[in-house]
């Protein structure tokens, strides 16, 4: 007997494979791919638009035991009032100070990119020492 006639041990041991059961895996796959790649194109399509507001950390510093300071740029309408959460992390990520900042209309000649993006600084008192901290979240204040 020839070698390509000869079974080979695993189908020996477990039979034959049943020539429907590869393709319909094969079929499985590739529909979980499609699926993901639909999802995946309706997440950016749902969230393409520029965010209303957003932030970038600056800066952070030890002023005492029970203070902190924060230094982040906001981008946003210059004409819309936003809020932004700033916190304070202790070494283990706790947060250990926390406050939320107003930051109101600006002019043209403000910041930078006619006025969207402004330079902020704020004191935050802490629990106990922080070793880093920045903006959480910000958002469009309501009227």
């Amino acid at each position: 007997m020839s070698s390509a006639h000869t079974p080979s041990r695993v189908a020996n041991r477990y039979g034959t494979p049943k020539p429907g059961k590869r393709m319909g895996r094969l079929r499985m796959l590739v529909i979980a791919v499609l699926l993901a790649a639909v999802a995946a194109v309706a997440a950016v399509a749902l969230t393409s638009g520029s965010p209303d507001v957003s932030s970038k950390d600056v800066g952070f510093s030890l002023m005492s035991d029970g203070r902190a300071s924060v230094d982040f740029e906001v981008t946003k309408d210059r004409s819309v009032t936003a809020q932004c959460a700033v916190q304070v992390l202790s070494e283990n990520y706790a947060v250990v100070g926390w406050t939320v900042v107003t930051i109101g209309p600006n002019n043209a000649e403000d910041g930078v990119n006619e006025g969207s993006t402004t330079a902020h600084r704020t004191e935050v008192r802490t629990d106990s020492p922080g070793v880093s901290g920045g903006v959480n979240a910000c958002w469009i204040a309501g009227d």
